[in-house]
């Protein structure tokens, strides 16, 4: 996996964090929380979930 491409997002219902690999083509609008199952979308002015609530923003802004 290329490091630019993961990412650790940061729920902010329960603060589990969970390591997920961004996809490279799009933006991801919803993520599950494998923790508490909320369902995150990106806050208002953000593209993606990663964004939001991620320690990396996704390619399309790197």
């Amino acid at each position: 996996m290329d490091k630019e491409m993961i990412s650790i997002i940061e729920c902010p219902e329960c603060g589990h964090r969970q390591t997920e690999e961004m996809p490279g083509d799009s933006c991801q609008f919803f993520y599950e929380c494998t923790a508490c199952h909320a369902i995150l979308k990106p806050e208002q002015g953000d593209c993606c979930i990663f964004c939001s609530y991620g320690s990396v923003n996704c390619p399309s802004k790197q």
